[in-house]
């Protein structure tokens, strides 16, 4: 199955492979992580945020870990921000929770940003746009095709920035 996900990467050149779990695999990163013999924290949440000033951004943490608030708001620059309503993100992404791949949909500008400790892995699964089907991708690529800022989002004891 081509999706446009893949396409967006092909054109890019950006090497990845494909894997699919059952479709009736329950929603959850923890739940895909044992479908396809990963660890949670291998499975990229997508999250959209949204700020004070409309700005939407793209938050990607490990699926066993969420970001620090105050890191989101130092790493966005904003104080007033929050997760969007789904229908937001289907608005901006063009997909519904659960499966949102973090690239291909982002206009020029938009930012996106991915948790530092994501970096560390050898591969990382995150959303192809349909359920069941997922994109194993290394770190460097992920953040090559999302445009991502590396930050420090989940680790308290560590500075937003990375060095």
């Amino acid at each position: 199955m081509k999706l446009p996900a893949h396409s967006y990467l092909d054109e890019q050149g950006i090497s990845y492979e494909t894997q699919q779990f059952p479709e009736a695999t329950e929603k959850g990163a923890a739940n895909v992580a044992r479908a396809l013999d990963f660890r949670e924290h291998q499975m990229v949440k997508t999250l959209i945020f949204e700020s004070g000033t409309g700005e939407r951004v793209l938050v990607m943490v490990g699926g066993d870990k969420n970001a620090v608030s105050g890191h989101l708001k130092k790493a966005i620059g904003n104080r007033n921000i929050k997760m969007a309503r789904p229908e937001v993100v289907k608005e901006v992404t063009g997909y519904d929770v659960g499966s949102v791949p973090p690239f291909h949909w982002q206009s020029m500008g938009f930012r996106s940003f991915v948790d530092e400790a994501l970096t560390e892995e050898p591969m990382l699964g995150v959303g192809a746009g349909v359920w069941g089907q997922e994109i194993v991708i290394t770190p460097a690529n992920l953040v090559r095709a999302a445009r991502a800022i590396v930050v420090n989002l989940t680790d308290r004891d560590k500075p937003v920035t990375v060095e």
